[in-house]
């Protein structure tokens, strides 16, 4: 089983609030569709949570009443995109359903507290695909926070220990410093998880609460501890994620666990 997260920077336009890209997603759809592979599906929040929970602050935890007015939208529209992923998946006759965060787990102090696995379970052996994505949780110590994607990936792998993990997202893979910013940006094919620290990461200008490439590399070392690969791979560029998945030669980063 393959554990797969379709980033927010994909799915979605991140610089515009709840701006859904419906093209990626049916392509990516169809690539999934097309593997004949079994997996879980994680998506990050992108648009849909990343500018309301920056303007409410609320990876702080809840510390003013005015806050909760944010949480409620920001737990809406994140199951908004939800439903737009889900969409996507049915089209092409995926068997995907979903499963909120916020209700099956809860968080203490931003790290997993409570975690409800049955569900996973209980759908993949009927022969679904679960499908669960970034969001807004409480959290027993400063009452709500984040649920990134990232950390759900973490998660999912300690529980099912899939045969490969594969972050899709809007560049080729990890870079020896931010391509976004650096022309001279080289492209690291193959890696050690040990060795992410000696990378340079620096922010995107756009609206993530979740640490950007800087928290995706600590999450993908604790991943690769674990004695599993990960793939980084551009989900913007056709059939790439096909090609990973069909083990045919393609450009990505590859972690080594």
């Amino acid at each position: 089983m393959y554990l797969i997260k379709l980033g927010g920077s994909v799915i979605t336009e991140k610089s515009s609030v709840a701006t859904f890209r419906s093209n990626v997603m049916d392509d990516l759809a169809d690539q999934l569709a097309r593997s004949g592979k079994d997996f879980i599906i994680v998506h990050g929040a992108g648009s849909f949570g990343h500018v309301l929970a920056k303007k409410y602050d609320l990876n702080s935890g809840l510390t003013d009443d005015k806050q909760l007015l944010g949480y409620a939208k920001t737990q809406a529209l994140v199951q908004t995109l939800n439903t737009h992923v889900l969409t996507s998946f049915h089209e092409h006759s995926i068997n995907a359903i979903s499963i909120p965060p916020h209700a099956m787990l809860q968080l203490m102090d931003h790290d997993v507290d409570k975690l409800n696995m049955d569900f996973f379970y209980h759908y993949l052996k009927k022969g679904f695909v679960p499908v669960t994505y970034g969001d807004v949780v409480l959290d027993s110590q400063i009452g709500f926070s984040i649920c990134s994607g990232d950390l759900l990936m973490l998660a999912l792998t300690k529980e099912f220990q899939p045969e490969k993990v594969i972050f899709v997202m809007d560049e080729d893979g990890i870079y020896d410093k931010n391509p976004k910013r650096y022309a001279d940006a080289r492209l690291i094919e193959s890696i050690k998880g040990d060795e992410l620290d000696s990378l340079k990461t620096s922010l995107d200008s756009h609206a993530d609460v979740t640490q950007g490439m800087a928290g995706k590399l600590q999450t993908i070392k604790k991943i690769t501890a674990l004695h599993i690969d990960t793939v980084l791979v551009n989900g913007l560029v056709p059939d790439r994620l096909y090609q990973v998945l069909t083990d045919k030669n393609t450009i990505h980063t590859m972690v080594k666990g």
